[in-house]
């Protein structure tokens, strides 16, 4: 199962109508990212760019493409980003394979 971090920006509208009503939209999303095979691992509202971030899981970018796309057509959401994640065992194995890969920068010499 691969591990997504999500971040979303709600529109003034969402939180218009949040405040009017608050409750925790994780229960109201869990379910449609279950259908897409995944879950909510965590989510947090944040300061900043973002209002909302967290961990999702979901089976490929096929299923994580969808669900950001589903989220985005809703009309709520003024910007989100999903950014998949790697286990750093994960990430030791890509450094292993680009340290051996032959990739040559633009204007470095051939075989450096």
């Amino acid at each position: 199962m691969a591990h997504y971090l999500f971040q979303v920006a709600y529109t003034p509208q969402a939180w218009a109508t949040l405040l009017k009503n608050p409750h925790n939209r994780i229960d109201m999303v869990r379910p449609v990212l279950q259908k897409l095979g995944g879950d909510i691992e965590h989510a947090y509202f944040a300061f900043g760019d973002y209002d909302l971030v967290g961990v999702m899981t979901l089976p490929s970018n096929v299923e994580a493409a969808a669900f950001s796309l589903a989220a985005t057509a809703g009309g709520s959401i003024k910007a989100i980003k999903t950014t998949p994640l790697m286990t750093i065992e994960d990430g030791i194995s890509a450094m292993k394979k680009a340290a051996v890969s032959g990739y040559v920068a633009p204007g470095a010499p051939a075989g450096v």
